[in-house]
């Protein structure tokens, strides 16, 4: 490690040390908005059942949600003087691009594969998303890594949380793995990004802003 890498990471550290309350409280009004959007997303695409409709209305979802996101915090850089695209910022991306960008490409491919009408016979077709619980699941695994990943340079807790939706994701596969299920109803696949994405983003968002110690004047 050169000796500019080495300054920049102690500056990052410090600068994490230092503003960790300030973190905190841009990281709750995010969470919350993620809540809403995946609780009202999984309400309104009760009825998608196919594959298309399912990855395209949880790619918007994804798209609103990392707008306002990155809306949020730079209101709040703003609010407290302080740059948008900072050190800390920078490595909190560069930890979570890896897991959500195989997210996009697993979702990008699956529908690029489902992109054309299957067959006449069976009658439902391969567009059906029966059967597809494993392309949520995966996603969920993969967004809790990126949330491990981002809670080197956050809240401690924000690992915690990352490790709870891997440990969702990954039951999926074990349930299916021990009842010898594949044949899951598509609204399993709603149910469990409205409950990963949606109520334990609330949740969590709820309890940053109850446990939430004011910044001193």
């Amino acid at each position: 490690m050169n000796e500019k890498a080495a300054v920049e990471n102690l500056q990052v550290i410090r600068t994490l040390m230092e503003r960790s309350a300030l973190y905190r409280r841009t990281l709750a009004p995010i969470m919350i908005l993620a809540g809403v959007s995946g609780t009202t997303a999984a309400g309104a695409g009760w009825g998608f059942a196919t594959v298309r409709g399912f990855v395209l209305l949880w790619f918007g979802v994804a798209m609103v949600t990392l707008l306002g996101a990155l809306w949020l915090t730079r209101r709040q850089a703003l609010k407290d003087a302080e740059p948008f695209w900072s050190a800390p910022l920078r490595r909190v991306t560069q930890a979570m691009l890896p897991p959500l960008a195989a997210g996009l490409v697993i979702g990008v491919s699956v529908l690029v594969a489902f992109a054309h009408p299957a067959p006449a016979d069976p009658p439902t077709g391969t567009l059906e998303m029966d059967g597809m619980i494993w392309l949520p699941a995966t996603w969920v695994v993969l967004y809790g890594c990126a949330l491990h990943a981002a809670g080197f340079f956050t809240p401690g807790g924000l690992r915690w949380f990352g490790w709870i939706l891997i440990i969702c994701g990954l039951s999926v596969f074990v349930g299916m793995a021990l009842t010898d299920r594949v044949d899951s109803p598509a609204w399993w696949s709603q149910a469990l990004m409205g409950f990963c994405f949606g109520i334990t983003h609330l949740a969590y968002g709820i309890y940053l802003y109850l446990t939430e110690k004011k910044l001193p004047a």
